[in-house]
């Protein structure tokens, strides 16, 4: 098996699904630290803060680690449009359709919040969405507002089943503004360039894993690093069978794989 300097690695479907425990996934982790090699959870939830996630991580899965090896399409989405400020967009606004995670995150730059006519309008999973909620967003894109969407993930898994994901949110904002959202998290490359800059790694040295085809897998292939899909969550092997780009290593668990 092939040696990583450093891993990428998905929660949801992956770790845990929900509040059920995945055993080999924390065992993977424990292996990971005890060989001292990097890694990032590289989540495309938006909802939760960093410290939230390695609260749950804890106190439901019995995983421990620390806010600097998290990292979500939220951070991303504001270290994006920091940088397109030249690190200061204070003078600028937006209007956030999404959970604490995500606002958290966005106003730490320094940013305005703004529902009518912002410079931005950000898009993520919101558990209590409303119509008016969609109204503003749709009317202020419709004013020229720049639309980000944090990620595409239409379903999540959790113990219940695979429940509506944040791109069931963008999608409905997309279809109401006839706009595509710029999208900040996987599979697209703004997420995974940001973290290979906090890990400080090249593409090469490093491994994204995953169980989902669409968003982790591709966010690989996307990306220049190598892909390892674990079948624990989203995909089957008969749906990553019919696709054209192979994930660089498969695995029905992650006790499976070598560290």
């Amino acid at each position: 098996m092939t040696k990583y300097k450093g891993y990428m690695i998905d929660l949801d479907g992956t770790i845990y699904r929900g509040n059920e425990r995945i055993p080999e996934a924390k065992d993977f982790v424990e292996r990971l630290q005890a060989a001292q090699i990097p890694f990032l959870f590289l989540t495309n939830n938006t909802t939760r803060t960093p410290q939230m996630v390695v609260d749950f991580l804890a106190e439901k899965h019995d995983i421990h680690v620390t806010t600097d090896e998290i990292y979500t399409p939220s951070m991303a989405t504001a270290n994006y449009i920091s940088r397109e400020n030249g690190g200061d967009p204070s003078n600028k606004s937006v209007y956030i359709i999404g959970e604490i995670g995500l606002k958290k995150a966005i106003l730490n730059t320094g940013i305005q919040l703004n529902d009518y006519d912002p410079d931005y309008v950000v898009v993520g999973l919101d558990y209590d969405v409303t119509y008016h909620k969609f109204e503003l967003a749709t009317l202020a894109i419709k004013r020229g507002a720049m639309f980000i969407g944090t990620n595409e993930d239409t379903n999540l898994p959790n113990e219940r089943g695979q429940v509506p994901g944040a791109g069931s949110v963008i999608a409905l904002v997309e279809r109401s503004t006839q706009q595509q959202a710029f999208y900040i998290g996987k599979p697209r490359r703004p997420i995974m360039d940001a973290a290979l800059d906090v890990m400080g790694l090249d593409a090469k040295d490093c491994v994204m894993v995953g169980d989902n085809y669409n968003t982790d897998i591709k966010a690989g292939i996307n990306s220049g690093i190598d892909q390892l899909l674990v079948y624990t969550g989203i995909s089957t092997p008969a749906q990553v069978a019919g696709q054209a780009i192979q994930p660089t290593h498969v695995v029905n668990s992650l006790a499976e794989w070598e560290v």
